[in-house]
Order: C-alpha cells, then structure tokens, then sequence
C-alpha cells in the first residue's frame, strides 16, 4: 500500500513493536501506525512506553517520531505504543470531511482545481482553484452539500493503482505538489466517496464511472487518514472563505464541537434578529432587505436637508466688501464636513460660470463650541482658497489643504464665531 501505515489501517491505535534506533530524542520503530506529518495533516500525537510523543515525520518511507524527553529504553527493546484516539479521530474526520468540500465543490464550481489544504485544531482549511466567484451564497450551498453528503451515510474507500492509471482517470483530483506522501515506487493511493447507494465496488457500482446516480461522490489522490463512511464524520460548519494568492479560494470548515458550537453561535444570532425584528425566522432576510431601504431612503433626505440647510445660511449671510472681492462668511453648525464642503463647492461653480471678474470668497464655518471646528473655503477669481485656509492655519493652527478654488481645514484653536470674526 502507498503511503504511511497508519493510513492503510486508521483505526489501529495501539501496538507493540521493536526499537529499532535511537537519535536523542528521536526513536526509529520496526512497525509504526503513528501518522507522520504529510499534505497538511498534522502528526499523531500519542505515547511510545508512556513517554508522549511530540512530532512524527515521514522521511524517505521511515517514521521519526521525536519524543518530549529522552527515552529510557534502548535499541532492540520492545515497546507498547498509544496513539491519542481523540485527535486520531479527529483529523481522520477532519480530512474526510475536506474531501467531502472538494465533492461539493464538484457541482457548484467551474474549472475546479485542488491547491491543498490543513488540519488545525481549530478548523480545516481547503484551497481551491476555480472560476467561479465563491460569495455567501454558494458558501451557503457548499455547506448543504456537505452535511447532505454525511446524512446519506456514503462509503469511504482506498486502494493503491498505478500512477499511469490514475492519470488516465478525469474524475481523480490528482495534485502531485500537495500530495506526494500519496505516491510511492509508481503507484498512488486513491481515496473515494462512493455513491449513496454503493455496493462495494468503490463508488462504482456495476461498473458505472459517469452520468448516473451511482456516481462517486468524490475520488481523490491522497495519503491521509480517513474514516470507512461519511456518517462518521458528524457535524460540519462551513465558516467562511478568504484569498491566500492568485486564482485560489479558501474555504474554511469546522467539524465536531467546533462546528457545534458555531451553528449555536449562527442559531442564537438568528433567533436574536427574529425576536428584534419580531417576525418569523424565515422573514428575516426580507424584513432586513426593507429596513435597509428605509434607513437609505432616510439617510438620503437628511443629506439633502443638510444640504439645503448649508445652502439656506450661505444665502442668508451679508456680502462684504474686501479690497474689490465680496466674501461671504457663515456659521453652518455641526453638519458634515463633506457636505458643506459640497455645496461651497457648487456655488463657487456658480460664481465662475456667471463670469464675475471681480471674484468672490465663500466661508463655511462648522462645528460646536464644545470642540475644534472645520472651515471650508471656497474662491473665484485671483483668490487662492488654499491661502485663505493657510491665513487661518497660520493664527489658529489645525490644519488642511486644497486648491485654488477650493480648500477645507480642521482642528483650529478657536471657537466657530472666532474664526468669523477673523475675516471681519
């Protein structure tokens, strides 16, 4: 059989077996069922003659396994050897579920490609390669997919063939790169996901490879552990997705407690949402989707109130007279910077394309007494509002920039009438 040991049989956890070297820390045995760290999935964790052991490597088809403390045992002694059953069976859960994703995205996905993935003890992460854009919404069928494929109780199988052959099979998500511990002396070990309704032929019932339901669910070049059926898999969360480089999408997965604990977590936000919105849960989406439009179609007419507001005291300032130019000065109040800065913008426009030569400086003063306030300047003609606004800068600090036409500032040492009267 291809690969480690532990992967041709999972479920072997304890053994007794001969020392065969010891380096240090590290202990060479005649026959290992450790699983050594390969294509993602982390080392065994267990004990050899009750010293814990803290790495396993897979190195030219030997098992290194580094212990935490130096062995009392010697070369030639047998020892009893435990494999830590929880995590055992956790990662072959784990890595069974990733080929369960990997089926999923099967059906949804175009030009699908497998770019590896990892087991940590948090969640299990899955790089894809396709075309398809990956949004919530097919996050949302991806995970359907797989808890379907674990509730239909599907077979788990794997078999050695030749390299060639399995090169010659298009339904094989064959990665040289991301599984070389699947490989060894021209043949690859092959997992598969077989049909609902297999009947032992490794997903292929009677034969069939292609267009009908006795379809495999998934087939895969892989050297990890796995479990014998989906069911054993249990529950499975999709969380989320991200973009670790160019062309690849990364699905994010929980299985187990985790994936437990965020459905409660995904379940208590729903309720909450229902129970806020007083609706029924299947509501929720619809309810949102009209409270959104509200509060859009709200924050439109406050912009455009805001906005008159600033247009209405510019108007209601008095014009003075400086050195041939008009300058209009006004309080404006706690508004939106952008928004005043907007509408000074759009009278100096005005002003320009009225084509008053003689030029005409516009101030906008907001803010409250109780903090620094802003100041927006606006300029035709010879007038710079980028000076005007270095004028202010200069006596009440603060800061800002622009150009010649427009210009806007904050953080002044001065209250909003002492800037006003600054151009008095």
């Amino acid at each position: 059989m291809s690969g480690q040991r532990a992967a041709a049989e999972p479920y072997t956890t304890r053994f007794e077996t001969e020392v065969t070297a010891i380096d240090g820390r590290t202990v060479w045995l005649e026959t290992s069922y450790f699983y050594g760290e390969s294509g993602g999935q982390p080392a065994d964790r267990g004990t050899i003659d009750g010293v814990a052991v803290a790495d396993v490597q897979h190195v030219d088809g030997e098992q290194g396994h580094v212990l935490a403390e130096e062995p009392s045992f010697e070369t030639g002694q047998r020892v009893l050897c435990s494999i830590d059953w929880s995590f055992r069976m956790y990662c072959m859960r784990a890595h069974t579920a990733s080929h369960v994703l990997y089926g999923a995205g099967r059906r949804l996905l175009d030009d699908l490609g497998y770019g590896g993935f990892d087991i940590s003890d948090e969640k299990v992460r899955v790089d894809l390669e396709t075309s398809t854009a990956i949004d919530d919404e097919t996050l949302i069928e991806l995970n359907e997919l797989v808890n379907r494929a674990v509730w239909e109780s599907r077979p788990v199988s794997w078999e050695d063939v030749p390299v060639a052959e399995a090169r010659e099979r298009d339904e094989i998500a064959f990665n040289e790169a991301t599984e070389e511990g699947a490989f060894q002396k021209g043949r690859v070990r092959i997992v598969t996901i077989g049909s609902e309704n297999d009947n032992g032929n490794g997903g292929r019932p009677n034969g069939t490879t292609s267009g009908d339901a006795g379809d495999p669910w998934d087939v895969a070049a892989c050297g990890g552990t796995h479990v014998r059926n989906t069911r054993e898999v249990g529950p499975v969360t999709v969380l989320g997705r991200s973009n670790p480089g160019e062309g690849l999408t990364r699905v994010e997965l929980a299985v187990g407690p985790r994936a437990i604990d965020r459905r409660t977590t995904e379940k208590r936000t729903a309720y909450d949402a229902k129970g806020t919105l007083g609706v029924a849960i299947g509501d929720v989406p619809d309810e949102l989707d009209r409270l959104t439009d509200e509060r859009d179609a709200l924050a439109a007419d406050l912009a455009e109130r805001e906005r008159s507001l600033v247009a209405e005291r510019l108007a209601n300032a008095d014009p003075v007279d400086r050195d041939g130019e008009t300058w209009l000065t006004a309080r404006v109040g706690d508004l939106p910077t952008d928004t005043v800065s907007d509408v000074v913008r759009e009278q100096v426009g005005s002003i320009a394309e009225g084509g008053d030569d003689e030029g005409e400086v516009v101030v906008a003063v907001g803010g409250t007494d109780d903090g620094p306030p802003f100041a927006v300047v606006g300029a035709t003609g010879s007038r710079s509002a980028a000076a005007v606004l270095d004028d202010l800068t200069d006596e009440f600090g603060g800061g800002g920039g622009g150009s010649e036409t427009i210009a806007q500032g904050g953080g002044f040492d001065a209250t909003p009438d002492e800037l006003l009267d600054a151009f008095e």
